[in-house]
């Protein structure tokens, strides 16, 4: 069994993996890291020099590799779930959170990452909260469709986050309902 978080960039996926691997005693891997390891290059890079279908297969590539672990705490890449087989397999790696935070939020820890810019590509060629909302109206329903539970981040702690997954991955899961 392995746990799975997923969501957009900026909802701390990386951040709450630690802490639950932390937790539970198990490895954790940021997944858009072990690409750009693999690759050689940031995904900036990536993107500018093959575009966004070989970023993609990188991508797929990686979660099919870390599919085979067991007892790993995975931070997903926030488009992972655009292609229907990674989120099959995203399905069989174990549970999956889905971490949400409102595109304010999502933009001002965008703002404050000095990384993100060396790193991350603008995906559309509005950039900025623009970028943030479309692409959150386009992911959403996808994140939800693979998604055990999903968990509010937007002014909470990481530990006080870390610690309802916990609680919620030990109980018995019920639907929620609507957001």
């Amino acid at each position: 069994m392995n746990l799975v978080l997923i969501g957009y960039r900026g909802t701390g996926k990386s951040t709450i993996a630690q802490r639950l691997a932390l937790a539970l005693a198990w490895d954790w891997v940021d997944a858009d890291v072990e690409l750009e390891l693999r690759a050689g290059a940031s995904i900036a890079t990536i993107f500018a020099e093959q575009g966004e279908s070989a970023f993609r297969d990188l991508e797929s590539q990686v979660l099919a590799d870390l599919a085979v672990r067991h007892h790993t705490v995975v931070a997903a890449g926030g488009g992972v779930v655009l292609r229907p087989a990674n989120r099959e397999v995203l399905r069989r790696m174990g549970q999956i959170v889905w971490l949400r935070a409102d595109a304010d939020t999502i933009a001002k820890r965008l703002a404050a990452d000095e990384t993100t810019r060396e790193r991350r590509p603008n995906l559309t060629t509005s950039g900025g909260r623009a970028e943030i909302e479309q692409l959150l109206a386009a992911r959403e329903p996808l994140y939800a469709e693979c998604a055990d539970f999903s968990v509010e981040t937007a002014g909470r702690a990481a530990d006080e986050i870390a610690g309802e997954i916990l609680v919620r991955m030990r109980a018995p899961q019920m639907p929620e309902g609507p957001a």
